[in-house]
């Protein structure tokens, strides 16, 4: 090995310490590195005092940010196992989440949505999970939390079967044309927990729903 390629590879290797860590470079790989930076120096022009030191504390980094890679996965596994603990306290329990989405259950889906203030004009319509509209109509105005009840017919009074996945999208304006709309929402019983995903999901009547997303919890 020469020198010029030693220094240049144990110089690269500490400018990007927690780069190598994720590549999978472990520490005894690193330190390895700096003993043969050493014994392959000329003793005529060997590495500057500042030099070891960086190359030092370099490696000093590096063993910290793996030990703290590792405390961080097992912190998140943790957490995600709280998480998904806590949540199964929310089963049998009916909750109103922020969603725009809910299952049609016995012959109805109640959906929810929140004013900046009282609106002049409310225009609701609910799409089925193929983007047609089904039903389409007027909706309360009142300043903060309104309720919609569908009943699971479409426009022309057909009355659709459970199971489907229904949208709601409101349109509330004062009467300047100003959106006063803040968000909308579902309510449904949480009937049990996804964690399938990197963060636990409640199922609300089959629609998965963040528990971040709930507002509201009664019995």
């Amino acid at each position: 090995m020469t020198v010029s390629s030693a220094t240049s590879a144990a110089t690269s290797t500490t400018s990007s310490a927690s780069s190598s860590a994720s590549m999978g470079m472990s520490s005894t790989d690193f330190l390895n590195l700096l003993v043969s930076e050493l014994q392959n120096q000329n003793p005529l022009d060997a590495t500057s005092t500042t030099d070891l030191v960086n190359q030092l504390t370099s490696y000093a980094n590096f063993t910290s940010q793996q030990s703290i890679n590792s405390n961080l996965s097992s912190l998140a596994s943790s957490f995600s196992s709280l998480v998904t603990l806590n949540s199964v306290n929310y089963i049998g329990h009916t909750v109103e989440a922020k969603s725009n989405t809910a299952e049609l259950t016995n012959g109805s889906a109640t959906f929810g949505y929140s004013l900046t203030s009282a609106a002049s004009n409310v225009a609701i319509t609910i799409q089925d999970s193929s983007g047609n509209t089904v039903w389409s109509g007027k909706g309360t105005g009142t300043a903060g939390s309104n309720t919609f009840t569908w009943n699971g017919q479409t426009s022309d009074g057909t009355q659709l079967k459970d199971g489907g996945q229904y949208t709601i999208q409101v349109t509330a304006t004062d009467s300047a044309g100003n959106s006063l709309l803040s968000y909308t929402t579902m309510t449904g019983t949480v009937t049990g927990i996804d964690a399938s995903g990197s963060t636990p999901s409640l199922l609300v009547n089959g629609v998965p729903v963040s528990a971040a997303n709930i507002i509201g919890v009664t019995s």
